[in-house]
């Protein structure tokens, strides 16, 4: 694999917060993209292997990484991105101390925490870690400021969402990055309440909003078309008529005035009608709707304003008006965005709608899989509205060229097959074994007992490195006297040996070895086995007929049956195990080209498992993606 090395320019602005191991960014390494799969509503694929700007800036296609965002925004950078984004929003993870995750449910299921019958909770899925020490925390955030700052041009904005947890740190970073000078705002998001009460002796008060802090790259050059929202009731309250018949208000209201009330001299009120036929009802109704775009909008935005909604299960998802009023306010029509905490992909879906160009990045497979799954819905329900409307305006000559992009290709940068491991299967030894986490250490994960655990990295197994790192923590630590529990998956054959030895000369600090495979005393330990499916490919004439005959995710009947239950569970219909079914009725053998998407509109239907699809006259072949409801994939391939 081919790497290039980026120059990153210093921050602009002083240093204020100091950490343990802060260093500037000096150069970021840029791994190529790998395409993996192609997703056009149009049918006219559009196969860019190396998503360059000069390749993409008269040909768009909206753009989704999976991987880690640094490694994304490296590749963006080498490739011609630098000050290309117009609008940066991020909700990256607060250092909150907690995990998220996601509820995973079988389809057909009414009830997320039952099991009985035929409802099934898988329970939780880990979508990614949100522990870390401080200074791991603040560097992360460092780092990756620094590339965004590179991304953005002269006359973007950077959005950044963080709670009362981390916010005054990550204000302070903003500072530091993009210079004091170009703060615009810190936004108060009302979200509504959270927290409070419970069984604590003294509990803290419940927190009810987020921070949305807003910095330019440079505030003298920045787009900015100002967000309105509607008048309250009682504002208007007091309107009255002038003599032409025309309603206004008292004062200016906060908002600079018309052309037409300077023109018709009558700047000095505000006038909120200027149609004698409309009735006082009639304006206060017009003025106070939802959609009204009167007076500008203050720095705090409640419920009245953005309505809280969710269309997918995902834990962090923000709310779509939310979306919309930011990108509204900081972007034009063709404008690109970019969200490289991308999770359930609102931020795309929502810049997809305005259209605006999106640019997406997650290093989790769930998010990444949400994300494709919701855009393709989005685009789909958008190509069949605009189609039908021009269709609908041709009748009457009105048609217009549609340069709307509907479309979206899914890159891997670097390779992250086994995120999977490296989250949710940790998480599941640590509960399958009772370890206690410490989130203040940087290189042991938890307790168990009296003793320090190392979690080794399932990627793979127990080697003398991962011995020797250990003992050379142990010797930072004189004053440590607790033995260490070493948890792996798989060991070398002179492990045993080696730690049978080093036990012998070390009273303190000895080591113990978990290895989950084999080890009778914690009892058995999943092994990951993929996904299998039997599937049935006809050709008939110009068409092929898809016919999925049976489907087993070993890792979700596991799931099941690792649960609280006193009998096996029984699925009565396989289809209740798959979330999504992808054709591609052409594949190439390296691009997956989605042709056609089965994607159940609840969460209590099905897929529907038959499909019948035009083909080409030549020989060609049909490939066919499979996810379940954990996000495990399987792809079947056949020629006809």
């Amino acid at each position: 694999m081919t790497e290039e090395k980026i120059k990153i320019s210093e921050a602009k602005g002083r240093p204020m917060l100091r950490w343990v191991g802060k260093k500037p960014l000096d150069y970021i390494k840029s791994f190529p993209a790998q395409l993996i799969e192609i997703f056009d509503a149009t049918g006219k694929t559009k196969n860019i292997e190396k998503p360059a700007f000069e390749n993409l800036k008269d040909n768009w296609q909206n753009l989704l990484f999976h991987g880690d965002n640094k490694e994304a925004m490296g590749y963006l950078l080498a490739n011609g991105f630098r000050e290309k984004i117009d609008l940066i929003y991020i909700d990256p993870p607060f250092d909150s101390g907690a995990n998220y995750i996601r509820k995973v449910v079988l389809r057909g299921s009414k009830d997320k925490n039952k099991i009985s019958g035929e409802e099934y909770s898988l329970g939780e899925q880990i979508q990614y870690y949100d522990i870390w020490s401080n200074d791991n925390y603040l560097q992360f955030m460092y780092e990756r400021l620094l590339l965004l700052k590179e991304l953005l041009s002269e006359t973007g904005h950077i959005f950044l969402q963080a709670d009362d947890k981390r916010g005054h740190y990550l204000k302070i970073l903003l500072d530091e990055v993009f210079g004091a000078e170009n703060y615009v705002n810190d936004v108060i998001w009302k979200k509504g309440r959270e927290g409070g009460g419970g069984t604590d002796v003294n509990p803290p008060l419940p927190t009810e909003y987020q921070n949305i802090y807003i910095y330019a790259k440079s505030k003298s050059q920045r787009k900015w078309n100002p967000p309105r929202g509607p008048y309250k009731e009682s504002t208007l309250s007091n309107i009255e008529k002038d003599e032409k018949g025309w309603y206004y208000t008292r004062g200016r209201m906060g908002r600079q005035p018309r052309e037409w009330e300077i023109k018709e001299g009558v700047a000095k009120k505000t006038y909120v009608s200027n149609d004698p036929k409309e009735s006082r009802e009639e304006v206060i109704k017009r003025l106070t709707s939802s959609d009204a775009k009167c007076v500008l909008l203050g720095d705090v935005w409640d419920n009245e304003l953005i309505k809280n909604s969710s269309e997918t299960d995902y834990p962090t998802e923000k709310p779509k008006d939310l979306l919309k009023l930011i990108i509204a306010a900081a972007t034009d029509k063709e404008d690109i965005i970019l969200d490289c905490f991308i999770g359930s992909g609102t931020t795309a879906a929502v810049a997809q709608e305005l259209e605006r160009r999106w640019i997406g990045c997650d290093v989790n497979t769930g998010a990444i899989q949400t994300t494709c799954k919701r855009l393709q819905e989005t685009i789909l329900e958008q190509y069949k509205k605009d189609k039908d409307d021009i269709k609908q305006k041709k009748l009457y000559g009105e048609a217009k060229s549609n340069k709307k992009n509907y479309s979206f290709a899914h890159y891997k940068i670097n390779d992250y097959d086994l995120q999977l491991l490296r989250t949710e299967a940790m998480e599941l030894a640590i509960q399958h074994i009772g370890i206690q986490r410490i989130k203040t250490d940087r290189f042991f994960e938890g307790t168990y007992g009296k003793n320090l655990v190392k979690i080794i990295d399932f990627n793979h197994p127990l080697t003398l490195f991962d011995l020797q790192l250990i003992q050379d923590e142990l010797k930072k630590r004189p004053e440590e006297n607790r033995n260490v529990t070493i948890v792996c998956l798989g060991k070398e054959l002179v492990v045993d040996y080696w730690v049978e030895e080093y036990n012998k000369k070390h009273p303190v600090n000895k080591l113990n070895v978990i290895e989950l495979r084999t080890d009778k005393k914690y009892g058995k330990f999943f092994i990951y086995k993929p996904v299998r499916a039997k599937i049935e490919v006809k050709r008939k004439e110009n068409k092929v007929i898809i016919k999925l005959k049976d489907f087993i995710s070993p890792s979700i009947i596991e799931r099941l049956n690792n649960s609280e239950q006193l009998i096996k569970v029984k699925i009565p219909d396989f289809r209740s195990m798959i979330d999504v079914v992808l054709v591609d009725t052409d594949y190439n053998g390296k691009i997956f080209n989605i042709v056609y998407s089965d994607i159940p509109e609840k969460k209590t239907d099905f897929i529907k498992g038959s499909y019948e699809l035009d083909i080409p006259k030549k020989e060609t072949t049909i490939a066919i993606k499979i996810i379940d409801m954990l996000g495990e994939e399987v792809l079947i391939t056949e020629k006809i």
